[in-house]
């Protein structure tokens, strides 16, 4: 892509990913890729405001160079230090020697761990300013927004803010690079959403003071590390963000995430009638196959909604290895306070629930029923699934 104006003197220069499988090796973006969003900021004198992961360092440097000589640039503005931020930083080092390198004092600290970089580095405090001789940029400690070394950074005279992963998302862009250019917000909007769940979530108290912050600001144009660029709408992707910190203190949707898993289609079988349940009373349900999606796709549903249907089976005394593993996710990422139910199948015997129940117990989540079968479920088990499911959506209802 070639470079883009964002205000005069602002400009993206970053790189759009299509060629990457897994975000932080983790996550998976190989139908969805990615951004990583680097900006140039022309006065008197140069910023460069985050790099960019060292994938497709030529065409990054291109980029530059279509507006300014790479050796002259005065600053290089580390927001985060993660290697999708900072790739590049040993070689504009050589470039580039004499560009001083701004960030927070846990910056400076794990500049020398990461990457042996000691010497040209300034410690940025929060509130502090920097002209450029026209320009001016201003550094906003929002520590684990989501490592603790995290700043912003705002242009005060045409109001920009650099949020870094703070309201970012997955996604490749699809030509613009706007939001206001864009056709296609609903797939942006759910991968930030998605991009929150997996990443940013465990730091949703962080989040709401960053936002607290940041409401002191006149923002026209909020700039991520990745995702779409908020032009027509910043105050929309602030919003979201909001809502989603918000699910950590249970402010969450009443509805249902249904995980099941199946060995041979029996707890299938009992999972369709119990989703038919939840449906006839008018409950939303959301329904993944634990063994056939990744949980990067599901973390998002149990992050917004209220309800937890499980269904699995007992595979050797313990429960069935795909749903244990999503559960486990949620324990890592501290989905709290959720309403559950649980059905399955055994064969000469049980352990699933107990195995279920030691996960989601410090999770405070309350299991409010149960529903075990043998083998192939019968008529009358189907008859009983359908209004088990029933039974707990009206539950979260308050019916």
């Amino acid at each position: 892509m070639l470079a883009r104006e964002l205000k005069p003197g602002i400009f993206w220069v970053g790189v759009n990913d299509r060629t990457t499988d897994l975000f932080e090796g983790l996550w998976p973006i190989t139908q969805e890729g990615v951004t990583y969003n680097s900006y140039l900021v022309k006065g008197e004198k140069t910023a460069l405001i985050d790099l960019t992961k060292s994938i497709k360092g030529d065409e990054y440097l291109s980029q530059i160079e279509e507006l300014t000589d790479v050796s002259r640039i005065d600053y290089i503005v580390i927001n985060h230090m993660e290697p999708d931020h900072t790739g590049l930083l040993r070689t504009f080092r050589k470039l580039a020697p004499q560009a001083v390198i701004l960030g927070s004092a846990k910056t400076k600290e794990m500049l020398r761990g990461f990457l042996g970089i000691e010497e040209g580095v300034r410690v940025v405090a929060d509130g502090e300013t920097l002209s450029l001789g026209g320009p001016s940029l201003k550094f906003l400690s929002t520590p684990f927004v989501h490592w603790p070394e995290t700043i912003m950074t705002y242009e005060e005279s045409q109001r920009v803010l650099f949020s870094c992963d703070g309201f970012g998302g997955y996604g490749a862009f699809n030509g613009g690079i706007f939001d206001d250019e864009c056709t296609q917000a609903d797939f942006y909007e759910k991968e930030a959403l998605r991009y929150y769940a997996n990443i940013v979530a465990n730091y949703s108290s962080r989040v709401l003071d960053a936002i607290a912050k940041l409401d002191k600001l006149t923002v026209d144009i909020i700039a991520p590390s990745h995702g779409l660029l908020w032009r027509g709408a910043p105050r929309r992707i602030v919003d979201l963000y909001q809502r989603w910190a918000e699910c950590a203190s249970g402010k969450t949707e009443p509805a249902v995430t249904l995980i099941y898993g199946s060995m041979y289609g029996n707890t299938e079988r009992m999972m369709n009638a119990v989703a038919e349940g939840i449906s006839q009373a008018g409950v939303s349900v959301e329904v993944f196959d634990a063994g056939r999606t990744h949980v990067s796709y599901i973390l998002p549903s149990l992050w917004t909604l209220s309800g937890v249907m499980i269904g699995a089976p007992t595979y050797e005394g313990a429960l069935f290895p795909p749903v244990l593993d999503v559960l486990n996710h949620a324990a890592i990422k501290r989905i709290m306070n959720k309403k559950a139910a649980m059905f399955g199948s055994y064969g000469w015997s049980g352990g699933a629930v107990r195995n279920a129940q030691q996960v989601i117990e410090p999770l405070k989540w309350e299991l409010t029923a149960t529903l075990e079968f043998a083998g192939y479920p019968t008529h009358e088990e189907l008859v009983k699934a359908e209004q088990f499911g029933k039974t707990f959506a009206n539950l979260l209802r308050g019916g």
